[in-house]
């Protein structure tokens, strides 16, 4: 089993991550872009709007990812981050590398004095719900996620 390294990406691991965050958006069933999603995590890491977490191998090789967006939950008058994006490369499975970046996305929530992580997954990716479970989140069974596409118009 190969060791494996986590790490905060910042912009000179941007094509490293770039590459495995499009293979992600292709796994949801979006068109491959390589550009967009250059750009997109550019632009998250710039702006200080997200943190991505990389898992390597001692080569270097670029094995999965997550992605927190930091927010806020008003009720409780605490930061949060939301664990949006969590993917390991196919050759990287079943190695661990999805509960090391989730306790790597842990522990830097509470460097920085996170309250909650929050994530949303698939009812059918029961895989990731078992993870998710073993390392003690907890499944909201109160509240319904609902969504709204909003109509984009450039200016």
């Amino acid at each position: 089993m190969p060791h494996i390294y986590t790490h905060i990406a910042t912009l000179s691991d941007l094509h490293t991550a770039a590459a495995l965050f499009d293979a992600y958006r292709q796994f949801y069933a979006q068109p491959a872009n390589l550009a967009l999603a250059t750009q997109f995590l550019a632009d998250r890491i710039r702006q200080q709007e997200s943190v991505i977490i990389l898992a390597q191998d001692e080569n270097q090789m670029a094995l999965g990812f997550c992605q927190l967006y930091p927010s806020f939950c008003s009720a409780d008058a605490v930061r949060i981050y939301t664990l949006y994006d969590l993917y390991v490369a196919p050759q990287g499975r079943r190695l661990g590398i999805g509960k090391q970046l989730l306790l790597a996305a842990y522990a830097h929530a509470q460097q920085q004095g996170m309250a909650r992580m929050d994530l949303t997954t698939a009812k059918t990716n029961l895989p990731a719900q078992a993870l998710y479970r073993s390392l003690g989140w907890v499944r909201d069974d109160v509240f319904y996620a609902y969504s709204k596409q909003v109509a984009f118009s450039p200016m």
